[in-house]
């Protein structure tokens, strides 16, 4: 079976429709949620089923697994029901990945079936060890439900190829939804989840970030209901962001480079001064992205990471949310040296400043990014205390 790819859409051709709608899978698929959420059925119909010469294994620097030949046998599900829709989104899910469909014989209830099973690519490192659904699940079932939700709501879908390049932000974007945490509500209005109600949402537009329509109402202050309002949001990542502080030398590393945001506002000079920062990726703790954004930028190896504070950056246009630290090291070099990550397209200069000259900067305009603002007026808050530990 063959699957054509028109631009922008996905479908199989007329004569390459499978004869059966009948789909095993062994790996994440098997959980009910996730199925749902990428086949669009609710009511599809799921049985045991056993394919023999296989056993299913972890892939090494991932958490979802793959099958190999073997003596063995393989437990997974047989979905039943499928339409025609449902089996071409489930068609992009797995061709993105370098999965293909194939007709195999699987058992249920001691009966032979002839279904379909996408095979994973060749070149796999395997891991010895097993993957098991219920291990996956715990931390992974909802960010994986949250980012095939993102994808189907696109209109037209990707194609497999377009799909590969997006995925790594899908699923950044899916993490952070996971991140979100109840902050206090002592002064300000305490929520319930049907205070603000989204009635409808136009598909995302955009390639790295995504810009979406909507319309919502909320509850009012005096008690009724807002009218409906008509919103667009920019739909970002969360990030991680660190100012380098050296406590025995009472040194800060800002970092320069082009930003085209500031352009774009005909900003004569686009070189800003930020802190080092970075996405956090999917699967990544914000201290793990702190940790490692800083030694891409900048070479550094921290030996201490001091939260802070997390915040919305522009809450009434994004989703952007940035976590932020006070990353302890050793800074002895005077000299602005550069960084980045060549194949990232950076181009970094790093600049060594004693506390005060970076203060100087902040009151002077030349520092205009507000997350190291923040984080220079963190530091005057916190500096003493920093030093004294060192």
């Amino acid at each position: 079976m063959v699957a054509f790819f028109a631009p922008g859409r996905l479908n199989f051709l007329q004569s390459d429709i499978p004869d059966t709608m009948d789909l095993f899978v062994y790996g994440t698929l098997m959980a009910p949620q996730l199925f749902a959420a990428v086949s669009g059925l609710d009511g599809a119909k799921d049985q045991s089923a056993e394919l023999s010469g296989f056993e299913v294994r972890r892939i090494a620097g991932n958490v979802v697994p793959t099958i190999c030949a073997a003596d063995g046998s393989v437990n997974g599900v047989l979905w039943t029901g499928l339409d025609e829709a449902a089996i071409q989104r489930l068609d992009l899910y797995e061709r993105a990945f370098g999965y293909t469909p194939q007709k195999v014989n699987v058992t249920v209830n001691g009966q032979a079936h002839s279904v379909l099973c996408y095979m994973p690519p060749a070149g796999q490192e395997v891991l010895e060890q097993p993957w098991r659904l219920k291990d996956w699940e715990t931390d992974h079932l909802r960010p994986a439900i949250l980012a095939a939700e993102e994808l189907f709501s696109h209109d037209p879908l990707p194609d497999p190829a377009q799909l590969r390049r997006m995925w790594p932000m899908i699923e950044s974007r899916a993490w952070a939804k996971t991140r979100v945490a109840q902050a206090p509500s002592t002064t300000r209005f305490s929520a319930t989840e049907e205070d603000v109600t989204i009635t409808a949402k136009q598909p995302p537009t955009g390639g790295f970030f995504r810009m979406q329509n909507i319309d919502v109402h909320h509850r009012r202050f005096q008690g009724d209901r807002s009218a409906t309002l008509n919103r667009e949001i920019f739909i970002a990542v969360d990030a991680a962001m660190v100012l380098p502080y050296d406590p025995i030398r009472d040194k800060v590393l800002l970092v320069e480079q082009v930003r085209f945001g500031p352009k774009m506002r005909q900003d004569p000079n686009p070189w800003m001064l930020e802190p080092v920062a970075g996405i956090i990726d999917a699967r990544e703790t914000p201290e793990q992205a702190a940790m490692r954004e800083t030694e891409e930028e900048a070479g550094l190896k921290l030996r201490h990471l001091v939260p802070a504070g997390s915040f919305y950056a522009s809450p009434g246009a994004t989703t952007d949310y940035f976590y932020t630290f006070v990353g302890l090291c050793d800074l002895p070099q005077d000299a602005p040296y550069f960084g980045g990550l060549a194949e990232e397209g950076e181009d970094i200069r790093l600049h060594p400043v004693t506390y005060d000259a970076a203060l100087q900067l902040a009151d002077s305009g030349e520092i205009q990014v507000g997350p190291l603002l923040f984080l220079l007026n963190w530091l005057s808050r916190h500096r003493d205390r920093l030093r004294t530990m060192a």
